[in-house]
């Protein structure tokens, strides 16, 4: 804890009682405390891709000649290409620095201090953390057992709050990668609220609504070339809105928001989308195989999942120290010490080989 100054008090007071967003840690920190090389450690702990970006994605970074220049503001050529790619006109479409930056934005955007957000818990953490961020308030509606939503209590506290603006929702959710289904979603929509649906692992389940955004005019689609495109390092997202509040976003966005690299290496990636899908089916399968091995542990209860992860309820054991227990081993998963999930571990799926080294490893453990 940083020590305490005579200025202490020109902080915002919320900001100083606030509590801070945990990420993983990063990766050469934890190859450096496990004393195991990069190249030994299986990562499995992020969600992220294991076959990594395109190779047109390396020569594209490797040909570009404007790192020196400023990039478009309005990152006109990666619209237009994740028009062709959404199905989605283009006028549609905010590029972002992350879906991470979208996020903050759109809560910017409506959440002035005293406003609500609603929050589905267990799920994504960045909605909670930049709600507080921006000085609103946040509603849990915890999700039920089988981690659905639980949908007639959100209509019912909407229905008697008036300060309610925002729900963010995740289809698949992290962490179990369920799917919200379309019923649901409808009611949701039929609220007087803005509905933000995070849809960044959608590319493992199909399904996605962004077309949806023409028809309601208080739904937004967030996605990412972070999972299905390999490019978690060089941070490129985007959004779908609504002409009416896309215009009003634009005003708050940081104008050179996607830098030179993450442009360049989106559209290689838009370029060799047939490349990314079979990397895709070879995620899809290879989750398949780690569900049935996990679930025939007698101490893993695992979810089914449409993502590039699969949860699981750790029993007979602890969960805190199963994670330990791999990591000794040079072998990375995701433990939540939160409530409702303290019992559980989110492993991501990752390549053949990886897969058989961590199921061996856990029939190892005792």
């Amino acid at each position: 804890m940083a020590p305490k100054t005579l200025y202490q008090n020109l902080i915002r007071p919320d900001i100083a009682d606030m509590a801070p967003y945990t990420p993983i840690v990063p990766f050469d920190v934890l190859s450096q405390r496990l004393n195991i090389a990069p190249e030994a450690i299986i990562k499995l702990d992020a969600n992220e891709n294991p076959y990594g970006p395109s190779p047109r994605v390396y020569q594209a970074l490797a040909d570009e000649t404007y790192y020196h220049i400023y990039p478009d503001p309005n990152s006109t050529s990666l619209r237009d290409a994740l028009s062709k790619y959404v199905g989605v006109d283009a006028t549609h479409i905010v590029a972002g620095h992350g879906a991470d930056e979208l996020i903050d934005l759109i809560i910017r955007l409506f959440i002035v201090p005293g406003d609500t957000v609603i929050n589905c818990p267990p799920t994504f953490g960045m909605y909670r953390f930049d709600t507080e961020l921006n000085s609103g308030n946040i509603i849990d509606i915890e999700r039920n057992e089988d981690f659905s939503i639980d949908t007639e209590s959100i209509i019912s506290l909407t229905n008697n709050d008036d300060n309610i603006k925002l729900i963010f929702l995740t289809s698949p959710n992290n962490p179990d990668g369920g799917i919200l289904d379309d019923a649901c979603l409808r009611k949701l929509l039929d609220l007087p609220l803005i509905v933000v649906l995070d849809e960044a692992y959608i590319e493992f389940a199909g399904g996605s609504r962004a077309n949806w955004v023409s028809e309601y005019e208080n739904l937004i689609v967030l996605r990412t070339f972070s999972k299905w495109a390999g490019l978690a390092g060089l941070r490129v997202g985007y959004g779908i809105f609504p002409h009416w509040i896309l215009s009003h976003l634009l005003k708050i966005k940081q104008p050179y928001n996607v830098n030179v690299a993450g442009t360049t290496a989106a559209l290689a990636s838009l370029s060799d989308v047939h490349h990314l899908k079979e990397n895709i089916q070879k995620i899809v399968a290879e989750r398949e195989r780690l569900y049935d091995a996990l679930d025939a542990f007698n101490f893993l209860k695992p979810y089914p999942s449409e993502a590039n992860f699969i949860l699981s309820r750790v029993t007979k054991k602890n969960a805190a120290e199963l994670k330990a227990a791999l990591a000794n081993r040079g072998i990375l998963i995701r433990y939540f010490d939160t409530p409702g999930l303290r019992d559980h571990v989110r492993i991501s799926v990752g390549t053949p080989r990886q897969t058989s080294v961590l199921l061996e490893a856990l029939s190892t453990i005792e």
